[in-house]
């Protein structure tokens, strides 16, 4: 019988740990799909096209894909011109990134703000970059994009400028 009451209690205890195991999976898993709101600071100290850039934060490089705006491919018509854009403005510089995660290509997805400055905005108002919509969601930056196309600045400047994510239907990536 004492036996029996042993495997019983660890049949008990293994069920409550295997139990708390499982729960603590799960809430990590959904901590990760809704992501933690992560903030750093770095210098930039590169600048790749319109909306990717690397960030030196504390000795660890980083390289970031700012959310909610796409810019030109850099083959693309208004790829260069993005691009010398964000670096005129950011290179060199401090920011502050909050990010929730990576991207598929190992990029983290941040909100680059320079001195409180959302730089995503900032290259859209500008007309440097387009609000990164998806269906029927026009993104985060879809006001500055309709009163930059009004204005007619940067990329909207020519009457039919084409959308990264056209072009890249077309053309694929610059970068094999």
């Amino acid at each position: 019988m004492k036996n029996f009451l042993n495997q019983q209690s660890r049949i008990w205890t293994f069920a409550r740990y295997g139990f708390l195991w499982v729960v603590l999976c799960l809430s990590a898993g959904a901590l990760y799909a809704k992501g933690v709101e992560e903030i750093r600071t770095g210098l930039v100290t590169r600048v790749v096209d319109g909306d990717t850039v690397w960030v030196n934060s504390g000795g660890e490089l980083l390289k970031v894909r700012i959310t909610g705006i796409d810019a030109p491919e850099i083959c693309q018509n208004g790829g260069p011109q993005s691009r010398e854009h964000l670096r005129n403005r950011a290179l060199g510089k401090m920011v502050t990134l909050i990010s929730r995660r990576k991207d598929d290509y190992g990029r983290l997805l941040a909100r680059v703000e320079l001195h409180g400055d959302d730089l995503g905005r900032w290259m859209v108002g500008q007309g440097h970059a387009w609000s990164y919509g998806y269906r029927n969601y026009a993104g985060p930056y879809s006001q500055e994009q309709s009163l930059a196309r009004a204005s007619r600045l940067g990329l909207f400047g020519s009457d039919e400028p084409e959308n990264p994510r056209s072009f890249r239907k077309r053309h694929g990536s610059c970068f094999p």
